[in-house]
């Protein structure tokens, strides 16, 4: 087997995915109700046979890190390891932060270099799919290639947000084009139904290859490549410039991927795995999701209605809510009477004790979690919240954004979003509060 080094691309600021990465890294964003998207490139790799894992991040980590030292851990004899790589002062990088996914390698190239190194595969750290990297390490040798990225087909309404590649019929990559918006742009990298047809797969109106940021090299081809370029960007810069002069293969991959960049993107991904046959199966027998373990107590659900949801461990559903169509995470105290439909609550980090109980009534506040008779509608509630009784977070209004940052609940790509650690009253009504 090669020797592969495994490297999670963190991002940067998630503005996209904002306001749920003002407190945390885009790969510590919860998802499903226990896991955090870190887990699912994390979990491709350990499930792969892939043990050396770095995972470079430069804003807010902290909560990411913490994730990391505890759910990892492998036995001394393998020589596995999954560390975190945050952007650092260095005599050779200098004192910049990251300003691409080209740039964060080659900030931290001397780790690339060290010993018995063969391969180095670069993932994103916030997409949502199940891959084998064996299968595509097979395809980098068979080919003899430099690089590998692994190519998914897509429509050419879906190609505007995505890099676009053509290959010929072997598979190695000869054009290579950036988010094409333009018909103009788009067309000589269009690759028509017999390629895929000549593969075994059903084009079904996808004519395109892309991108999926999924990047396997030749470890000393990526080095030097580091080392002789300014390149800041793999999609933009690196492959663009190095199809004439280096071999790259596309992998072809025809399963569930989804970038998980905005909040709209990150709804939709969630309540997708509500579904009775999801596009992504969290329950794996070959291939599971590995997350942090934690020692909770099986969910109490008193005379209340569940439909198409998934619960976490640790909750309190009182009598008489419904939840419908929704994820409900760790530790979610949900009131009597409360409904909750199509919407994303991810939960708490702790239970209130008696001091935290005795704070929220002298001070007014609802104890954390969901009230009585509150309705919640194709929203998302981060972590911490304190929600009172009779609350009203459903879009009515229609609102697509929010004119200003607020600190209790915003509404992003027309889904409200309730901060973290937000506190909202008795009575509360997204269409009244926010604008």
């Amino acid at each position: 087997m090669p020797k592969v080094l495994s490297l999670v691309l963190g991002g940067g600021r998630g503005t996209r995915l904002y306001p749920l990465t003002k407190y945390r890294a885009k790969p510590a964003v919860p998802l499903a109700g226990k896991y955090r998207l870190i887990d699912i490139p994390l979990s491709n790799c350990i499930n792969s046979g892939l043990n050396r894992i770095y995972v470079l991040t430069q804003f807010l980590s902290v909560s990411l890190h913490r994730h990391i030292r505890q759910t990892y851990r492998f036995d001394p004899f393998s020589g596995g390891f999954v560390e975190l790589l945050a952007a650092q002062q260095t005599i050779e990088a200098g004192t910049d932060w990251y300003q691409g996914t080209s740039d964060a390698v080659r900030k931290n190239v001397r780790y690339l270099q060290q010993p018995g190194i063969e391969h180095v595969l670069i993932l994103s750290g916030d997409q949502l799919y199940r891959m084998n990297f064996q299968d595509m390490i097979k395809t980098h040798e068979e080919s003899h290639a430099d690089a590998t990225i692994a190519a998914l087909p897509v429509t050419a309404s879906q190609a505007g947000g995505l890099s676009i590649m053509r290959v010929d019929q072997s598979g190695r990559v000869i054009g290579f084009v950036e988010k094409p918006q333009t018909e103009e742009q788009l067309a000589p990298v269009r690759m028509g139904a017999d390629w895929l047809k000549a593969r075994g797969i059903e084009a079904q109106g996808r004519d395109c290859l892309a991108s999926m940021g999924i990047y396997l090299f030749r470890r000393d081809v990526l080095v030097e490549l580091m080392n002789t370029t300014e390149h800041q960007d793999f999609g933009r810069e690196v492959f663009p410039r190095s199809i004439d002069s280096k071999h790259v293969q596309a992998h072809l991959f025809d399963g569930y991927w989804e970038d998980i960049g905005t909040i709209k993107a990150f709804y939709d991904a969630n309540l997708s795995l509500t579904l009775p046959n999801p596009p992504f199966a969290l329950a794996s027998a070959q291939a599971p999701v590995y997350s942090r373990p934690r020692y909770l107590p099986p969910t109490r659900i008193d005379g209340a209605s569940v439909k198409s949801s998934l619960i976490a461990d640790g909750c309190e559903i009182g009598h008489d809510a419904i939840i419908e169509n929704s994820v409900i995470g760790l530790r979610c105290m949900i009131g009597p009477g409360a409904v909750i439909r199509n919407s994303v609550l991810m939960g708490a980090d702790y239970y209130e004790g008696g001091l935290e109980l005795d704070d929220d009534e002298s001070s007014g506040k609802p104890r954390m979690g969901i009230g009585a008779n509150t309705v919640i509608e194709g929203a998302i509630v981060d972590k911490n919240c304190h929600i009172g009784s009779e609350v009203r977070i459903v879009n009515e209004a229609g609102l697509v954004a929010s004119q200003r940052d607020r600190e209790d609940c915003m509404v992003r790509d027309g889904v409200p979003v309730v901060l973290k650690g937000a506190v909202l009253r008795d009575g509360w009504e997204l269409k009244r509060e926010v604008s």
